[in-house]
């Protein structure tokens, strides 16, 4: 059998059983969600036994530091997995939700409904736990799921599909609801964006070039998360430590996620007293910083920046720093330079913070806090599924809602239109 001849099968399969998802329970699902985790935490061995397949494979082919670190299926992780599912199987059903239901002049009640979107394709890379959270989330919104992900993780996410399946199958739900397409080649990324017939929506995961082959080239309509070019501006008011705390937390935590912060803009009057003690806190952390000429001038340690560097997400230990003269300054940069994913000020005067929120266009603006948890569990979705960054018909973390569309509904009592 061609790869096109399976990933076309793999597809009707999928949209025979979205049928079965849209008709579940809200207690079926959960019951499959809690059987999926019993089934994640009860096959860690050989779940890990098959990821350190791909991490040799990883090291082998020279993937970088933050690159295996999305990779790895360490002990943290499968619990974090766990804890996912567990967390979606407490959220509410939207599925069936009715909404804005109003009498008519004609005497017909109009309301909405929240259904499933149908198959959602899922192309993603490296991170094999995006198997899991995806699973969960389109299982719960009444969806099947298709998931490819990357080479580098193929190992990884068989693995996660035999669980997932075995905790469908428990409750004689169709597993064809979870597929994982089994083979590399890339042959199957072009089939999968073709079939419009059997697939509703294809939301791709990973680095701008396959975001941008994949908005380019599908049939199916796209969701896109282009980059994370995440900034922070310590404007005028700020305090030295909350701006040495928040840009040390998103920039070292975990560099090599989409939410990790890029760019530090500092207000020129802190500049003096900001940029020394983050300056100092980031080199001790092993981060490059690549600066203006004015952070060089603080800054022994920075490297001048190149232009490529604005807008630039590093996903690595790599910081850019630039001084700027006021808040305009500060969003006119952003605009030029973000990438509508997470944008932060920090700041002790309310009407800044209050412009910033309204005029930053980001799916996640943020006052004194954190680019990290621009983050579905963090903001109370559970596991998300991906971060929109286009505006149609999510921006931002995307969780369950986000998984379902909303039809009309119409109560008469035999009227017809006059």
């Amino acid at each position: 059998m061609s790869i096109r001849e399976e990933i076309t099968n793999m597809a009707v399969n999928a949209k025979r059983a979205a049928r079965q998802m849209a008709a579940l329970s809200t207690s079926t699902k959960n019951r499959v969600l809690g059987h999926m985790a019993e089934g994640l935490a009860a096959e860690r061995e050989f779940i890990q036994q098959e990821n350190r397949k791909d991490l040799a494979a990883g090291r082998a082919k020279g993937l970088s530091a933050a690159m295996l670190d999305r990779l790895e299926l360490s002990d943290q992780v499968i619990d974090s997995m766990v804890a996912g599912l567990r967390e979606v199987i407490a959220l509410p059903d939207p599925v069936g939700e009715v909404s804005e239901m109003v009498r008519r002049p004609s005497g017909i009640s109009v309301g909405r409904m929240r259904i499933p979107l149908g198959v959602i394709g899922m192309i993603y890379e490296s991170r094999p736990n995006v198997t899991v959270d995806a699973a969960a989330l389109c299982l719960k919104a009444g969806n099947a799921v298709f998931l490819r992900g990357g080479s580098e993780s193929l190992h990884s996410n068989l693995a996660l599909a035999t669980v997932l399946q075995k905790a469908l199958a428990r409750e004689s739900v169709d597993q064809a609801a979870v597929q994982v397409v089994p083979m590399a080649d890339r042959e199957a990324v072009n089939v999968l964006i073709e079939l419009e017939e059997y697939l509703d929506l294809i939301i791709p995961r990973g680095g701008e070039s396959l975001i941008r082959f994949v908005a380019q080239n599908s049939r199916v309509p796209v969701l896109k998360h282009y980059k994370g070019v995440c900034h922070v501006f310590a404007d005028a008011s700020a305090k030295a430590q909350m701006a040495v705390d928040i840009v040390m937390n998103g920039k070292t935590q975990r560099p090599g996620v989409c939410n990790a912060l890029e760019t530090l803009l500092v207000h020129r009057s802190q500049a003096q007293t900001i940029l020394p003690l983050v300056g100092a806190a980031l080199t001790a952390a092993g981060v490059e910083i690549r600066g203006c000429p004015e952070t060089c001038r603080i800054l022994a340690q920075a490297r001048p920046a190149q232009p490529s560097d604005w807008g630039c997400e590093f996903l690595d230990l790599i910081l850019a720093v630039r001084v700027v003269g006021d808040l305009d300054e500060a969003m006119d940069h952003i605009v030029a330079h973000g990438s509508q994913h997470t944008e932060v000020i920090i700041t002790e005067d309310y009407s800044h913070a209050q412009r910033f929120i309204r005029e930053v266009d980001a799916s996640a603006v943020m006052v004194n806090a954190s680019t990290r948890f621009s983050d579905g569990g963090q903001f109370g979705l559970g596991a998300e599924i991906g971060i929109s960054t286009s505006k149609l018909h999510a921006y931002g973390p995307m969780g369950l809602k986000e998984l379902t569309a909303r039809k009309f509904i119409v109560y008469g009592e035999g009227q017809v239109r006059a």
